[in-house]
């Protein structure tokens, strides 16, 4: 099951809704219709607050989701590839296929957020101004206002310098400037989040000792902070180890292929099972149309097995992460994490010569003495992972 609703693009940017945006709208529409609205503005119906909660939660999501399509848009501008734009339970993520190639770059990427929404908060605050001079009714002006609020809270506490909200990436590009190393600048970024993350789950606990049931919401930020920060940290220090690593130096070849043409039952009854979890395809060309895996070719019900050709079944190429032979290794950390089965396949043009598991990345920071491991590798330490995708849909964290 999908965890992520489709809901088409944007300014060619695809955008989904994670099952978990629900708590946004539920948390938003319900505390505004049952108890601050009623206490600040009493008299209404129980109908016009309903709506001014509903109205308020979807505009908040909007919000959000402008937000993120304004890193998404400046990151494309800045050579960085977009997968996608996700609403989820904790705000939205703009999931990036590599890292900006410059300080000034990054400083771009990450400061466009919080600059998106103060803009955001400005616009609502004036509209809440205009329709109050023309004496519109209380609740609008009133889910306006809560709008501008939000959008400045939002805006405030992503500047926050720690990883990894939009301050800890403003924080790294400074530093990387400063510095020159953009690697120590992650970790010190990366650090500075582990410090908030603790801050915010010491005031929840102390918010719920005051018998304040916000505390479990600032606790549960905080807890996420933790881990996103956690994992940041590994991967500046994986990153550090893998500078000057080409992908074609790693990569495990030749590379197990299949033909669109064979049958579901055809692979699942071979003699030898598949050496890596996900294979690609290739077309009449020996171009590379799709990729399938295990576990989806083994959701085709048995009797259907026999006549279910590769293709039907295979994810498009649009869906599948590629990576260059000449790409630093170190640019590939976040589409691994990204990825179902950790694989990323290598092409050169429109050629398939090589595919990416975390274990090639284990082996290749092996070599260079750093013995931690990827999430999802072959045996090694464990690590620190980030939070699953049934509740977390990507890498980067809150906006």
């Amino acid at each position: 099951m999908n965890a992520t609703i489709p809901l088409g693009r944007i300014a060619g940017v695809r955008v989904g809704l994670h099952w978990s945006v629900a708590g946004i709208v539920a948390l938003v529409a319900f505390g505004l219709a049952s108890v601050q609205l009623p206490a600040a503005f009493p008299g209404h119906s129980p109908i016009g607050y309903t709506l001014a909660g509903l109205a308020a939660a979807t505009l908040l999501l909007g919000s959000l989701l402008t937000h993120e399509l304004a890193h998404a848009l400046v990151a494309r501008r800045n050579a960085v590839d977009v997968d996608g734009i996700t609403l989820w339970l904790l705000g939205g993520v703009a999931q990036l296929r590599g890292e900006a190639r410059t300080p000034g770059a990054d400083l771009r990427i990450a400061g466009i957020g919080p600059m998106t929404s103060g803009a955001l908060a400005s616009v609502f605050g004036l509209l809440g101004w205009l329709v109050h001079l023309v004496d519109a009714h209380v609740l609008v002006v009133a889910v306006l206002g809560y709008l501008a609020l939000l959008n400045l809270v939002l805006a405030v506490f992503n500047l926050l310098p720690a990883a990894p909200l939009d301050g800890g990436r403003v924080l790294r590009a400074v530093l990387w400037w400063w510095r020159g190393d953009r690697y120590q600048a992650a970790l010190w970024s990366a650090r500075a989040g582990l410090g908030l993350g603790g801050l915010l789950v010491l005031g929840g606990v102390v918010q719920l000792v005051r018998q304040s049931t916000e505390g479990l919401w600032t606790i549960l930020l905080g807890l996420f902070l933790l881990a996103m920060a956690g994992a940041e940290t590994h991967q500046a220090r994986l990153a550090s180890a893998l500078a000057g690593t080409l992908v074609g130096e790693v990569m495990s070849r030749p590379v197990e292929t299949a033909s669109g043409h064979s049958t579901v039952e055809g692979v699942l009854s071979g003699s030898a099972p598949p050496r890596h979890h996900e294979m690609p395809i290739l077309a009449p060309s020996g171009a590379v149309e799709g990729v399938i895996s295990l576990r989806r070719l083994r959701a085709v019900p048995e009797a259907e097995r026999s006549t279910t050709t590769l293709r039907e079944v295979a994810a498009p190429m649009e869906r599948v992460p590629t990576a260059r032979p000449d790409e630093p290794l170190s640019a590939l950390l976040a589409r691994l994490s990204a990825t179902t089965d950790g694989h990323i396949l290598v092409l050169s043009g429109r050629a398939l010569v090589g595919i990416i598991a975390p274990s090639d990345i284990n082996r290749a920071a092996a070599e260079r003495g750093l013995p931690a491991a990827l999430p999802g590798a072959a045996p090694g330490p464990k690590t620190t992972e980030t939070p699953p995708n049934w509740w977390y849909p990507g890498q980067q964290g809150p906006r």
